[in-house]
């Protein structure tokens, strides 16, 4: 007999021997004329929070529904836990999908709305329906509303009920097409908290589909990050934040300043002509001298000080300092039309920036480490 409540008591660990949850090798989709989703190569490892971000249009939820398999992919192959199941219908793979609507039964109790799932594989599987369901409503913290109507709930309990039917039969895969869409922006940043301690304790692989990105880099093991039917780099947050491998990433993910600049080698380092702005140091090796490239810096990153520039900084103008918070943002121009963003914590602020105003001069700078190059 297989349980929840048997099934949960250990996060189940990852060894090497383990089979992929989910392997995709190859896998395209086409409509008429118009290719969605170019060739993707994706491994997703068992107990694995997966991220696929990405814009609307960009054809991530393509991607997830061939997981499922609502669409059949025009070409490649689809791998899960081992077997090859891209011809396979929805019901014969061992997989649930969480939707943004969350689809529950308006006229069935939170108890019975979870117990459905149960219902349908059939009491062979699991004989022990009841202690199933009651370990789910204690999962996602739901057990003194069990009685109650989805009409009843918060759109947080709500979605918190639909996660639990989904988990409830112990599928290897959860699909979860942006679900916490609906919810306001407070609710959502602590259902993020929540669904990482869920998939953690019940140890199953979630495959997370959205295009927010503090979604994405708050809950995940590891990110697709995926832009024209192409999949454009997978790492981990940290990874993919600090070392984004092309201008469309390093845009997307977070707040970049993308700047144009020409590289240039010499005998006892590097540096990069910022437009003709100013020289600042560069990683040794990172293009070929002369090169044109962009520096990819992050506002929390960059120096600012008043006064004129020195050797290694760039001279600019104070446009506007605008309190956020948590954070002071204050945006520069350099030469005509060269916009820098620079982030500061509100507590951390020197007393020379608080006393600047628009128009004043300033200096900015950074280390040559925090300065991402990227092709032009």
């Amino acid at each position: 007999m297989t349980t929840l409540a048997s099934s949960t008591a250990a996060t189940p660990v990852r060894t090497p021997s383990n089979p992929p949850a989910i392997r995709l090798a190859g896998v395209t989709k086409t409509f008429g004329s118009t290719t969605v989703v170019q060739p993707v190569d994706l491994t997703i490892e068992d107990n694995e929070f997966f991220s696929i971000l990405g814009p609307s249009g960009c054809g991530k939820t393509t991607l997830m529904r061939m997981i499922a398999g609502f669409e059949t992919p025009t070409g490649g192959t689809i791998e899960l836990a081992g077997r090859s199941v891209e011809t396979l219908p929805t019901r014969k793979r061992d997989l649930n999908m969480l939707f943004q609507s969350y689809a529950l039964f308006p006229h069935l109790s939170v108890r019975d709305n979870i117990g459905f799932e149960l219902k349908v594989r059939g009491r062979k599987r699991f004989p022990d329906r009841e202690a199933a369901v009651e370990e789910a409503l204690a999962l996602v913290r739901m057990e003194r509303f069990a009685d109650r109507k989805p009409t009843e709930l918060s759109g947080g309990q709500r979605q918190r009920v639909a996660l639990a039917r989904a988990i409830v039969s112990r599928p290897a895969v959860v699909l979860l097409d942006e679900p916490l869409g609906a919810l306001d922006q407070q609710l959502r940043k602590e259902m993020q908290v929540e669904l990482k301690r869920m998939q953690r304790e019940v140890g199953i692989t979630f495959v997370y589909v959205t295009h927010d990105q503090e979604e994405a880099l708050t809950m995940s093991d590891r990110i697709a990050v995926m832009s024209e039917g192409r999949v454009q780099q997978v790492d981990s947050p940290r990874a993919i934040y600090d070392h984004p491998s092309n201008r469309f990433v390093a845009g997307f993910i977070g707040t970049c300043n993308l700047l144009p600049a020409v590289y240039h080698g010499t005998p006892a380092g590097a540096s990069v002509d910022l437009a003709g702005l100013g020289i600042v140091p560069a990683e040794v090796g990172a293009a070929d001298a002369g090169a044109e490239v962009t520096v990819a810096i992050r506002p929390e990153r960059v120096r600012l000080r008043s006064g004129s520039a020195q050797a290694g900084e760039v001279a600019a103008r104070l446009l506007d300092a605008v309190f956020l918070g948590d954070e002071w943002r204050y945006i520069v121009r350099a030469g005509e039309d060269v916009q820098i963003i620079v982030t500061r914590p509100s507590d951390g602020v020197d007393d020379e920036l608080t006393q600047l105003v628009p128009g004043d001069p300033v200096a900015v700078s950074w280390a040559s480490s925090d300065a991402r190059l990227l092709a032009s």
